[in-house]
């Protein structure tokens, strides 16, 4: 058992062996990936969804197991609950936040490629599509739409009726449709996009990079006033590939980005003097990249010294 009460576990879910595990903490960390799962997807932070997860077991172990029909259930129904109070505190923490907010990326184990919907799910460009949604349409539609749980149980969870429970999830689905990327996508498609990115940082040549940029391309950088980043989007091919050129990162500094899995697909870890510096996601639309989110705040690259594996 860890400090703060809950079993000695890391973001992946490890645990000494060490002693018998008694019951409801074996049905916590039997679960556990799963209960990050949905409070990362609800919080788009490791950090908050690592939190929520300690509330989560100080909750469960409080629980009469004898009345607990179906563990999964009653551990998604707590968890959920903790991430929608979390998400009031996150909520007042992003209207005070300087320069654009990103979700926290994750290093995601290579299993979960293979999960398609699990990976567009928890994709930096899903997740703030997921931000335009009230805390509880958010709610309603990762527990309904990635995790395929009963409206009825789902209403238990949210405090509504499973009726306000399918208007909600109806709601949700069509402001997501708007917003989501067209079209399918293959993480090739998504490779070749980022290669094309890793070569304009690394050597300066953007040509490659030109010819991947959609009209429209949005630039997204993530600093939260820790560390330098663009004070607002940058929109348009001509407008991003300039900044490029003058210099994203440091010019004084030896420059690498590494191909990598972020939230479950491609993504660039990079690195200034050997040093990580940041992560580099894009949304690709058609086979050109329309979104580029650069997440620099170094409170948010604290989950990328180790693979998390997330699951649904």
């Amino acid at each position: 058992m860890n400090e703060r009460g809950g079993p000695t576990t890391g973001a992946a879910g490890r645990v000494d062996r060490g002693q018998p595990l008694d019951p409801a903490t074996g049905a916590f960390l039997a679960h556990r990936n799963l209960l990050f799962t949905v409070a990362y997807e609800m919080l788009g932070s490791a950090a908050d969804a690592e939190d929520v997860l300690q509330e989560t077991w100080l909750r469960w172990v409080g629980v009469d197991q004898a009345t607990v029909r179906e563990q999964r259930a009653y551990l998604v129904r707590i968890v959920t609950r903790k991430a929608l109070d979390r998400m009031r505190t996150l909520g007042r923490r992003k209207e005070s936040y300087v320069g654009p907010w990103l979700p926290e990326p994750l290093l995601t184990t290579p299993d979960v490629a293979e999960d398609v919907e699990l990976a567009d799910s928890i994709s930096l460009a899903m997740l703030l599509v997921l931000e335009t949604l009230s805390p509880v349409e958010r709610a309603v539609f990762v527990l309904r739409e990635v995790f395929d749980v009963r409206y009825d149980e789902i209403a238990e969870a949210v405090g509504k009726t499973p009726a306000a429970v399918r208007q909600l999830a109806y709601r949700a689905r069509g402001r997501v449709a708007e917003r989501r990327p067209r079209g399918t996508v293959t993480p090739a498609q998504i490779r070749a996009a980022l290669l094309a990115f890793q070569r304009a940082v690394e050597t300066g040549e953007l040509q490659s990079l030109l010819d991947i940029l959609a009209p429209n391309v949005v630039a997204l950088s993530d600093g939260g006033g820790v560390t330098r980043a663009l004070p607002r989007p940058v929109v348009g091919a001509d407008q991003v590939a300039r900044l490029l050129a003058a210099g994203w990162w440091r010019r004084d500094a030896e420059r690498s980005a590494e191909l990598v899995r972020i939230n479950g697909g491609p993504g660039l870890l990079v690195r200034l003097d050997g040093e990580v510096d940041g992560v580099v996601a894009v949304r690709v639309e058609n086979g050109l990249i329309t979104g580029a989110y650069h997440v620099r705040n170094p409170e948010k690259l604290s989950h990328l010294s180790q693979e998390i594996a997330v699951t649904r």
